[in-house]
């Protein structure tokens, strides 16, 4: 018998029909539910590091910030990045695997 992991359901308006691969919904395998939430976790951070990057840019471009503010958000993004890098490298993640697909509105990452 072969278990249907569970199927967090992203758009109630969809399909009924429980399809994994479908764009809108995320499947969590029971026999790998620290990896498929590390997934989740981790690429949601990735979403919002460079949802950050992107306002720093805006920042940076109005001329906003000091040199050393630039500086530091800098060091401070590129940290970020390498610390979800290497968490995910923990859960046998790459860095494309963290990208969560939001069906209509595209893909995180």
């Amino acid at each position: 018998m072969t278990e249907i992991p569970f199927v967090l359901d992203l758009d109630p308006g969809a399909s009924k029909t429980p399809n994994v691969a479908s764009a809108a919904r995320l499947a969590i395998d029971p026999d790998h539910v620290e990896q498929d939430l590390a997934r989740l976790v981790l690429g949601l951070m990735a979403f919002l590091r460079e949802l950050m990057e992107l306002q720093a840019i805006r920042q940076m471009e109005a001329g906003a910030l000091s040199p050393e503010q630039e500086e530091r958000l800098g060091t401070t993004l590129m940290r970020a990045e390498d610390a979800i890098r290497d968490l995910a490298a923990k859960f046998g993640l790459t860095p494309a695997e963290l990208s969560l697909d939001l069906g209509p509105l595209g893909r995180t990452i």
